[in-house]
């Protein structure tokens, strides 16, 4: 399909309630607010709305590269910001499609943005969320299981908490997962550095070997997956409380790793409703095992 043919099938309007803006190509679908004055904002969102169509023909002329661990720079701003997500993941198997998702909610977020003046603004790609917090604060939902909704809580975030993007990965998520886990919602400086880190501890979080998981090989159920033939879950049994210990114990290890390197600020990880924080406090967090999901 040619660019100017995905530039056409681009669309952009405001939602019923007057106040977010609805982006949507192909398969991008992301959901924008703004929060300012009223002149600002529609500023704001002519801007993002200008900038979205070229978003998906950018990506598709590069997704050779994008789908490899290794390769030159790519040249879209978009190609670049995915590289650079994972590079801090290295020599660990990731490819910059783990980063995807984030780094499209990062770009439309920053040209939003860009010469304006608000308060505050989210982009939200499917869950995987760019933040700009200039004053205020962002209630944010953290999601244990993407399946029934329970069994989740509230973060509070705040201008000099320095968080700049949240994603959630795990095997029942929209992306294969090697592991298993139900949920792993990370907060980072960038929703890509994010999306890259989620999906990282998401695949760690595993029971190798065991019976009570059911894999199949990336490539016989997405024939151009970046996974290739890595065996990707598709069904997760009933486990007991030792096995779930197990997996989120190599959840954590990973998540507690990558937040000593800086690779993200906070992490929680759901599994068979077992849930871990990995936070610089605990009281970040409020109402963990009684909220519902946002």
């Amino acid at each position: 399909m040619s660019a100017r043919t995905w530039s056409e099938s681009a669309r952009a309007h405001l939602l019923p309630d007057g106040r977010r803006l609805h982006l949507q190509h192909g398969p991008i679908d992301l959901i924008v607010e703004a929060f300012g004055s009223q002149e600002e904002v529609l500023r704001a969102y002519h801007q993002a709305a200008a900038f979205f169509p070229a978003i998906l023909p950018d990506l598709a002329g590069e997704l050779p590269r994008l789908r490899s661990q290794t390769g030159p720079l790519p040249e879209g701003r978009i190609a670049r910001r995915m590289v650079a997500a994972v590079e801090g993941f290295q020599p660990e198997f990731i490819t910059p499609m783990a980063a995807v998702a984030g780094s499209v909610a990062d770009a439309v977020l920053e040209v939003l943005c860009a010469g304006r003046t608000l308060d505050k603004a989210y982009v939200n790609n499917g869950g995987d969320i760019a933040l700009h917090l200039a004053r205020d604060s962002f209630r944010v939902g953290i999601c244990t299981d993407p399946v029934t909704g329970a069994a989740g809580g509230i973060v509070e975030l705040a201008p000099e908490d320095g968080i700049g993007g949240i994603a959630t990965s795990g095997w029942r998520g929209r992306s294969h997962s090697l592991g298993i886990a139900d949920a792993v919602t990370v907060l980072a400086s960038t929703a890509a550095e994010a999306d890259a880190a989620a999906t990282m501890i998401a695949n760690r979080v595993d029971l190798p070997g065991s019976s009570r998981i059911g894999r199949t090989p990336a490539s016989e159920l997405t024939p151009d997956s970046d996974l290739g033939s890595r065996p990707v879950t598709t069904h997760v049994g009933a486990l007991t409380p030792s096995e779930t210990r197990t997996a989120l114990d190599a959840g954590e290890r990973t998540a507690r790793n990558y937040r000593s390197r800086g690779l993200l600020c906070a992490a929680y990880i759901g599994l068979s409703g077992d849930y871990r924080a990995i936070t610089d406090t605990q009281e970040q967090i409020t109402d963990y095992r009684e909220a519902a999901c946002a």
